[in-house]
């Protein structure tokens, strides 16, 4: 009787996963994505930014940002309003910097009307804003580190900003939403103690900056 031989390989259970998923696309592999809206309203966006996520699995693909979440119909509010009745709304529309932005918004009225400031108000209005960015800016780094994970860092801009914030309420009566500015001035002179205030938080009243090294 004739006889016949035949090798059978068998591989082991590695070799046969790895030779079907060469045979296998990546396209086939991915499956369907997954799109997810994050924000405009969550905690990590800070109220005005909105993320389309692609998701893989748990895995972000790809990230789109979409901002400008912050219009909330203010030029039609104002059009049923006095110059001077729409200030308010400007310290909403800037709530980092509310001081700057009335100055802003005045600034705007008073180029229509062709008015110009005395000396001593354009002082205090660089006063102002100089004051505002300051304290936009240490909110910014603050908020930065502790998104990226340093929150020692949000502790010490926060604590000085408490002063100026100190500054602002000796100056308006207020502390976040001031409504200081108007239209062709502001709504009452520097008070009494303001300026050596001033002076000592410039002088050394804020986080001093390190010493330069040769």
């Amino acid at each position: 009787m004739a006889t016949t031989t035949r090798d059978i390989v068998t591989p082991d259970t590695l070799a046969r996963a790895s030779r079907s998923l060469e045979a296998i696309s990546d396209s086939e592999l991915l499956g369907e994505k997954l799109t997810i809206n994050m924000g405009p309203s969550h905690p990590a966006t800070h109220g005005v930014l909105r993320i389309v996520l692609e998701l893989d699995g748990e895995v972000i693909t790809k990230a789109d940002p979409d901002v400008g979440y912050l219009h909330r119909g203010d030029e039609k509010i104002a059009e049923n309003m006095q110059y001077n009745q729409f200030v308010p709304y400007t310290d909403r529309l800037d709530y980092l910097a509310p001081l700057a932005n009335n100055v802003a918004y005045a600034l705007a009225i008073e180029k229509l009307m062709g008015w110009e400031l005395p000396p001593r108000g354009k002082a205090i209005r660089v006063i102002c804003c100089e004051i505002a960015r300051i304290s936009a800016h240490l909110l910014g780094i603050g908020a930065f580190a502790m998104d990226v994970g340093a929150m020692t860092v949000f502790l010490y801009t926060f604590t000085e900003r408490e002063k100026l914030y100190d500054l602002i309420e000796l100056l308006t009566g207020a502390r976040f939403t001031t409504s200081y500015t108007r239209i062709g001035g502001m709504t009452r002179d520097l008070p009494n103690g303001f300026i050596p205030a001033l002076k000592t938080t410039c002088s050394g009243g804020l986080m001093p900056m390190p010493a330069k090294t040769p």
